[in-house]
């Protein structure tokens, strides 16, 4: 399997679960690894025929933006349902961070996987 990324993908965004956390946007930063096949797109040269990064990255944005979570694991999951219906992938790998959500940490946050591995 041939994986398409993205790293680093920071949105701003409300989470968390107390109340000062409800009033204000906060960064979350994401790394997302997706499983595909990219010879045709290598033989062809066809944009078409491969997993578009930019594509991804534009949906993600707008859903993480217009969306407000309590929890860092019910965004990841939702993000996971998202890629793997809505792009031609079978298996997602997403790192979600929360920076700053603990101030002696630089980062905080969940690591998934979903979907098969070819």
């Amino acid at each position: 399997m041939d994986i398409v990324y993205i790293r680093e993908l920071e949105v701003e965004t409300v989470i968390g679960i107390y109340d000062w956390e409800r009033e204000i946007r906060q960064t979350v930063n994401l790394d997302l690894e997706m499983g595909t096949d990219i010879r045709q797109a290598a033989s062809t040269e066809d944009i078409e025929n491969c997993v578009s990064y930019q594509t991804v990255s534009e949906r993600l944005i707008s859903f993480i933006s217009e969306s407000e979570f309590l929890l860092v694991e019910t965004m990841a999951e939702e993000i996971a349902q998202i890629i793997l219906n809505e792009f031609p992938v079978p298996w997602v790998r997403l790192r979600l961070g929360k920076p700053g959500a603990v101030p002696e940490a630089k980062d905080v946050g969940v690591i998934i996987e979903r979907g098969e591995r070819l």
